[in-house]
Order: structure tokens, then sequence, then C-alpha cells
């Protein structure tokens, strides 16, 4: 159950990513540039990815498990891009993927250092 609670909320996630992307003019909100959408948008996947990897808010975060989900996030941003290829009127784009990877790893770095705030507290 505990694996669940912390795993569900990334694949729905994914699930909502995908689904957005899958339309020909997804919503966006005016004067936003869409780098800046895939940075936040991926910035909470890593965070999410992040959280589950350390296997829940409040924890110190390992390296390796902070790593893993950046390279999650990465990785799922590299099949946004690919997906969006068969997606009438849009286009694959490295800059895209690039700005998820950094929405990544800011997402994953916020789990880190409040993993750290947290914990340093308590003792």
């Amino acid at each position: 159950m505990r694996l669940a609670s912390l795993w569900v909320p990334v694949v729905l996630y994914m699930a909502a990513i995908f689904y957005i992307q899958s339309l020909s003019s997804p919503p966006s909100p005016p004067g936003v540039n869409d780098k800046v959408e895939h940075l936040v948008g991926y910035g909470l996947l890593g965070l999410l990815a992040a959280r589950a990897t350390a296997g829940g808010l409040g924890r110190r975060v390992s390296l390796g498990a902070a790593l893993l989900a950046v390279a999650l996030t990465s990785g799922y941003g590299i099949t946004d891009e690919f997906h969006q290829g068969f997606v009438p009127e849009r286009t694959r784009d490295v800059l895209d993927w690039y700005a998820d990877t950094v929405g990544g790893l800011l997402g994953a770095s916020s789990v880190t250092a409040w993993g750290i705030l947290v914990t340093s507290r308590i003792r």
C-alpha cells in the first residue's frame, strides 16, 4: 500500500502530461513561454518522482534517489517529445526536453533540500 501511495501520483501525473501533449492545441496560460511551461510541469514531475524514490517527503534523499528521479523525469521528457511528433500540429523540440530535464532537476532538488531541512530540525 505504501508503494502505491508513493508511485500512483507519479503515474497519474505522467498520464496527465501524455493526455495534454496528445492535444493538437493544448491549453496554455496567455503570455507564458512554452519552455517555462515545460520547466514548471516537469518540475512537478521531478518533485513527485523524488518523493517516490526517497520513500516520502521529510526524509533525507540520497544522491542515487535524486539522480534516479531526474533520470526518470528526463527519460519521460524524451518519450513526450517523441510522442508529440505523431500529434497533428505538434513538433519535437530538443529545447523542450532540456527544459523538462532542468525542471526535473529543480523538482528533485527541492525535495532533497526539504529532506535536509526537516531532518536537521529533528536532531
